[in-house]
């Protein structure tokens, strides 16, 4: 019950907490390459961060070629857009997709081959990266504070998750006024996955009680706010709740690790081009019923962590409630599941061996409670494929 513990150099967090962007920028650069998606220009954050840039002498360009989920071309991309500008330093704005794609693209300046030679450790990030600065605009996968990116595999249909720690930003700036943007459908999806990324650093084997007191935290906010941000988007004080859960959250499962659901989720993903966020939210409440007597002891301690109420239950009773609760709340939230993705049951069930297969690559299962084998991913697939979010 010991580990590790790293986060970047300086995390700055709160309403307006962008103002500190021209000063820490110009401590680490004299030229940024801003990566983002189309949305962030749309909605005015790129032009009003490049004139905050241009006030304090740094140069700007930008690279908004980042969509829903970064591929290895987006990397390959911006490292040519990085070196074409004669970029020092890279500025990340946007949802996790678009912070994944900086860091890959920071590591990939300076190193040889491909992105995906050096998923699991195969090849290590020896050189020092770009420095990055990261800047979320939503609340869920807390990619400022964690030392992963997931790039998917474009030829392979493989999502990869690589963890090492040259990936983790240099400095994050989280400021809640940025997701007020985030629409109903995105603000659930990124919301769930926080929750998710809370849940799985707690019950992972690799948890310690640095991670499990912000694993604890975030959960608690999580279920405080979440559902006060998706019914309106311009409550400041759910808005910044859920924005410091999401970070509490990426601080707790980078230092931890991430466990089944995400295991499941990359393929689905990949294959589907599911996002991110939606494919955990779709398994997180099948997932946690996989053999929940085997490790409801650990879920119970979550559960009378963020519920008071259940400080005399029994281990099984506190357990099921989190599932209940998640339940209620993807229920609440409007979560699809597979089927009403429009995933044809077909298709789905011909990628089945396929997606147990890299899920078992991934190497997240390894660190769930209870480790599945190849067939009862096949099976928690198919139960999540059409499941109801009925309370149990």
């Amino acid at each position: 019950m010991f580990g590790e513990f790293k986060v970047p150099e300086a995390v700055y967090a709160g309403s307006g907490a962008l103002q500190v962007l021209p000063d820490v920028s110009s401590a680490l650069g004299k030229r940024a390459l801003i990566v983002t998606d189309k949305v962030m220009e749309r909605l005015g954050y790129v032009k009003r961060m490049r004139r905050m840039l241009d006030d304090v002498g740094v140069q700007s360009e930008v690279f908004a070629e980042v969509n829903t989920e970064p591929t290895d071309v987006h990397v390959e991309a911006g490292v040519r857009a990085l070196s074409q500008h004669r970029c020092d330093l890279l500025i990340a704005i946007g949802g996790g997709s678009a912070i994944d794609a900086a860091k890959g693209i920071s590591v990939m300046a300076v190193h040889e081959g491909y992105i995906g030679d050096y998923m699991g450790g195969r090849r290590t990030f020896d050189q020092v990266p770009h420095p990055l600065i990261a800047i979320p605009t939503t609340a869920g996968t807390g990619s400022e504070v964690t030392s992963v990116t997931v790039i998917t595999n474009t030829k392979d249909d493989i999502k990869m998750m690589i963890r090492q720690p040259a990936l983790l930003p240099k400095v994050a700036i989280v400021d809640p006024q940025l997701t007020v943007s985030s629409p109903p459908h995105v603000t659930a999806s990124s919301g769930v996955d926080a929750l998710c990324h809370a849940i799985e650093a707690f019950i992972s084997r690799r948890s310690h009680p640095l991670t499990d007191a912000l694993a604890t935290d975030a959960a608690k906010k999580i279920l405080n706010y979440l559902e006060r941000a998706y019914d309106d988007g311009k409550d400041l004080e759910a808005r910044e709740g859920m924005a410091i859960a999401a970070l509490e959250a990426g601080m707790a499962f980078t230092n931890s690790s991430v466990c089944l659901v995400h295991g499941m989720s990359r393929p689905i993903g990949a294959v589907f081009h599911v996002p991110h966020g939606f494919a955990n939210a779709m398994l997180l409440p099948t997932v946690l019923e996989f053999r929940l007597d085997d490790y409801a002891p650990r879920l119970a301690l979550l559960g009378r962590a963020v519920n008071s109420e259940l400080s005399g239950s029994s281990d099984g009773e506190a357990a099921a409630w989190v599932v209940s609760r998640v339940k209620s709340l993807a229920k609440r939230l409007q979560i699809p599941n597979l089927k009403t993705w429009g995933i044809e049951r077909g298709d789905f069930e011909r990628a089945l061996d396929k997606m147990a297969n890299d899920a078992l690559a991934s190497g997240s299962p390894a660190n769930h409670p209870i480790v599945p084998s190849h067939e009862e991913i096949v099976h928690l697939y198919l139960k999540a494929y059409d499941a109801t979010w009925d309370e149990v």
